[in-house]
């Protein structure tokens, strides 16, 4: 084998060498090719009466893609994709993919070479990455921002959906401080905790410029779980119920995100409905305590009394409440609340309980003879007797301190409602052969066959019937016979 043939094979060989060594160290910028077991002097290049020159051979992602004369011709290119990347991306760090992999090569003579051809193929292949933090949720990246700044205002914003600005500032003054957080005041709410409902982690990462969000563009998609809300056209003989099913939803899902559809089932050809279920990456969740005072309301307890009539009862110690100071945490997600525990209560005044006695003596059914005044004060503002040229049955009572009327002794209701010129009226029959006539009352608050003591409530007084005014028609008969109720009331 000639000297020339011998140099071109061990060329050929060191080239196979270079490309085994960079598929073994991977991704690398620049691989020093190292000679071993071959002199330049043992190279006798044709043609070549200069000194050495440098050989480039490219590599993208362990593929060969050709030899470059010149370096400076690449440097060029990757700083034009950089220059026009950074006027779209203003204000990211860009740097052009790691890919790329350059082996040198020192020889006597470049032939067989096309850097214009390399240099197109470069164009199409290298990249531009921007520096950026991914968001990964429960270990899944989710998405990208610039940097731990943007993250930073990306958690504040997502917290200010939940909390006022004043509560956060307050709650990230506390947690800086060194000082113990002063004791909560009475009628003070403060937030104690805030939190993601999810585990949120980031990792420093490179990606394609347009992967990388605004703050406003990452708070959008971790609230809702997409960027982009779909939309479905309503055509001509669609339901609301086949749209649901076409989208994999139910009935209430597409309500939920249509209220319009509340108010009408009805849809007509060319409406726009939402047929995306928003399910947000993240929530907020947020703890406030608060101290409180809280009224305890008294009790009502009943206590039989065989010293009252039955049907009677009494307030015998009036009731009062209490109060109490509670300290209370509420959970809220996304500011709704969700769960309320009561982490302190303590008594600051007891409740006084309200004790009622109710009668348990039997009513009599029998009077005594004795009669009551069969009202609450008044005179006798008409005699029984002849009156208008006809008798007067009773006596008329006007003018009292209330309207109330008195049973004027014990007995048993036989009449009770209206009876012509009398108006409303109630009869008392006390089975000792007297019965008792209360005649004009405007309401009536007995019934018939009703057991009644002596000063039970029988009515009101009124001017029903034939009257000339408000007051009680009040007659006495002794066994069937009208007498003088003045003879017997006392």
């Amino acid at each position: 084998m000639s000297s020339v043939n011998k140099t071109k094979y061990k060329k050929r060989k060191h080239q196979i060498e270079l490309q085994r060594l960079v598929k073994q160290v991977g991704k690398v910028l620049i691989i020093t090719a190292l000679f071993t077991g071959f002199s330049l002097s043992e190279v006798h290049a044709e043609g070549n009466k200069g000194g050495i020159a440098t050989l480039y051979h490219i590599y993208f992602g362990g593929e060969y893609i050709g030899g470059l004369s010149d370096e400076t011709k690449l440097n060029q290119l990757k700083e034009d994709k950089l220059k026009k990347a950074t006027s779209e991306f203003e204000d990211l760090t860009l740097t052009v993919g790691t890919d790329l992999s350059i082996v040198p090569e020192r020889v006597f003579t470049i032939e067989g070479t096309n850097d214009n051809e390399v240099l197109e193929k470069l164009n199409d292949m290298l990249t531009v990455e921007a520096k950026a933090l991914s968001i990964n949720i429960n270990g899944k990246r989710v998405l990208y921002v610039k940097n731990q700044a943007a993250y930073d205002e990306v958690l504040r914003k997502l917290k200010l959906q939940a909390v006022s600005e004043q509560e956060l500032n307050e709650f990230e003054s506390y947690e800086a401080s060194t000082k113990s957080i002063p004791p909560l005041e009475e009628n003070q709410t403060r937030l104690v905790k805030i939190m993601m409902s999810t585990d949120l982690k980031t990792t420093a990462d490179q990606v394609s410029p347009k992967e990388v969000l605004s703050v406003n563009q990452a708070v959008k998609l971790l609230n809702k779980g997409t960027l982009e809300e779909k939309k479905y056209v309503v055509k001509s003989g669609d339901v609301p119920s086949e749209i649901a099913i076409q989208h994999g939803m139910s009935d209430a899902e597409l309500v939920e995100i249509n209220p319009s559809l509340k108010e009408k089932m009805k849809i007509q050809p060319g409406d726009k409905l939402n047929v995306t279920i928003l399910e947000p990456y993240v929530e907020v969740e947020t703890y406030f305590e608060s101290k409180r005072k809280e009224t305890i309301s008294y009790k009502k307890k009943t206590e039989n009394d065989s010293s009252l009539y039955k049907g009677d009862k009494k307030i015998s110690q009036t009731g009062a409440d209490g109060e109490k100071l509670i300290t209370e945490l509420t959970q809220k997600r996304n500011g709704q609340v969700i769960d309320n525990s009561i982490e302190d209560e303590k008594v600051l005044i007891e409740p006084k309980e309200e004790l009622t006695v109710i009668g348990t003596k039997e009513i009599p059914s029998k009077g005594d003879g004795s009669f009551k005044w069969p009202a609450v004060g008044g005179y006798i503002s008409s005699d029984m007797g002849t009156r208008w040229g006809r008798l007067h049955r009773g006596i008329d009572i006007a003018q009292p301190t209330s309207r109330a009327i008195l049973a004027s002794d014990n007995g048993v209701v036989v009449s009770a409602g209206k009876d012509g010129g009398y108006g409303n009226k109630v009869v008392v029959d006390h089975n000792n052969g007297y019965k008792t006539l209360y005649a004009h009352l405007s309401s009536i608050s007995v019934s018939v066959g009703q057991t009644v003591s002596q000063g039970t409530n029988l009515g009101v007084m009124g001017a029903t019937g034939n009257s000339t005014g408000v007051h009680l028609h009040f007659e006495v008969t002794k066994n069937g016979t009208l007498i003088n109720p003045v003879s017997v009331l006392r």
